[in-house]
């Protein structure tokens, strides 16, 4: 089960996401993957600090413009490209057609993951929000 967990960068109710990447990794076990976009702030960094602290394994999907990561899930040769805001929707969409389950985390309106909330949606994935 790959599950992204995405929003907007001023979300900080890292409980929320500690528990909810708890009671998934209760539920799944070993098959759970959680997906972020890999930013350094909000829903992200929390998403990426609890997959990892409670032992799940963990997947990014860093833009275009980013330099590859030990958790990046393209190959070398997508990363190092010159800044373009379009590699933050190209990674949206991506992520969304790559995990079976979204978790839009969001305090403001994030166009980000208001992107990838409708592209999940138009790919049949089911999307809970956390607010």
């Amino acid at each position: 089960m790959k599950v992204g967990i995405v929003g907007s960068r001023t979300y900080e109710d890292k409980r929320k996401i500690r528990d909810m990447v708890y009671k998934l990794k209760k539920k799944f076990g070993d098959d759970l993957t959680i997906v972020s976009g890999g930013c350094k702030d909000g829903a992200d960094k929390y998403a990426r600090k609890y997959a990892l602290e409670l032992g799940c394994k963990y997947v990014e999907f860093n833009p275009a413009h980013t330099q590859r990561t030990l958790y990046s899930a393209l190959r070398d040769a997508y990363y190092g490209k010159e800044y373009n805001v379009k590699y933050f929707f190209h990674r949206n969409k991506m992520l969304a057609g790559y995990v079976d389950y979204l978790v839009a985390c969001m305090t403001t309106n994030s166009s980000g993951a208001s992107y990838t909330i409708n592209e999940a949606r138009k790919k049949g994935k089911k999307v809970v929000i956390l607010s």
